[in-house]
């Protein structure tokens, strides 16, 4: 297949309209060949003000900018299309949006946050295997190019730890970590991989430090800024040095990388994260949200 047609589920966040363009526009610099949004639902939540405000400008981009035919329903998007961007800003939504198009048996990327509890992970991984529909979630943070060429490095010896850094929001409807400190959470999966045992949050009004501790001893940190001015970036500890990298400047957008690896799932089915880690990232979230509370270290078991 030489282009997908590309579903869109949820045009209530900038990622629709970047999507978009990075798949539509050939003369930007960036452009991600291999498929055109050609159908798009709006969706939205109306609980959630940076979801429902919205929608209507979105969708109307959609239309007019990209000639994207608006669908009346999430089950035509999938009939129609080949692949679909589940791109909702609200987590909440994204098992009962998925439930609608898992037995369409079509590749499906879950915009972060793939949910946010564990308890609807494992029930999208469950609809995902009943109905052998590929799916992918993650951050477009894990595939910006300045950390992914560190982390292609073969020479550097081990990796022993890592030191996480970027801005944190909050939103009421995406509980603690689930809006922007998956960010974060996302690079420090990306250096150190699966195996996180325990966690624990620090507060300051200006800052969170989270401090992770891996089944292998090795200890990754997360510092959110709460007044947005830290970039997205990290410390990564090998055996016989540490090397810095600012994932906010990198000559490629991290959208357009991200959309790189989506459309390569999209031919393959290949998930670039498998499920069973974003689920993990999606229980280390849980923890890190209860040690906030309670001021403890909390285990992921």
């Amino acid at each position: 297949m030489s282009e997908f047609k590309i579903g869109m589920i949820g045009l209530d966040t900038s990622h629709s309209i970047a999507f978009t363009r990075l798949l539509h526009d050939t003369s930007d610099p960036h452009w991600v060949g291999g498929g055109k949004i050609v159908m798009a639902y709006p969706g939205g939540s109306e609980d959630f003000q940076l979801s429902w405000s919205r929608v209507q400008g979105y969708t109307k981009d959609m239309k007019t900018r990209f000639g994207v035919e608006i669908a009346a329903s999430i089950e035509d998007v999938a009939a129609e299309c080949d692949a679909i961007l589940l791109a909702s800003a609200d987590g909440r939504k994204h098992l009962e949006q998925f439930a609608l198009i898992a037995h369409y048996q079509k590749p499906v990327f879950i915009d972060k946050p793939f949910c946010v509890c564990s308890r609807d992970a494992y029930k999208i991984q469950q609809l995902s295997l009943t109905y052998q529909t590929p799916i992918f979630s993650c951050s477009a943070l894990r595939f910006a190019k300045n950390l992914t060429q560190i982390l292609s490095k073969k020479d550097q010896g081990r990796i022993v730890g890592a030191d996480c850094m970027g801005p944190l929001d909050f939103v009421e409807t995406q509980p603690g970590y689930f809006w922007y400190g998956i960010h974060t959470v996302e690079m420090l999966f990306a250096i150190l991989g699966t195996g996180a045992d325990a966690v624990r949050v620090f507060e300051s009004d200006d800052h969170e430090f989270l401090m992770a501790r891996w089944k292998d001893g090795r200890i990754g940190t997360i510092r959110g800024d709460k007044k947005g001015k830290l970039p997205f970036g990290a410390t990564i500890h090998f055996d016989s040095r540490s090397q810095y990298v600012n994932a906010s400047q990198n000559q490629t957008p991290y959208y357009a990388s991200l959309l790189q690896q989506i459309i390569g799932f999209f031919q393959d089915h290949v998930p670039r994260v498998a499920v069973d880690e974003t689920i993990e990232i999606i229980r280390f979230i849980e923890a890190a949200n209860e040690s906030k509370e309670t001021g403890k270290a909390v285990l992921l078991r």
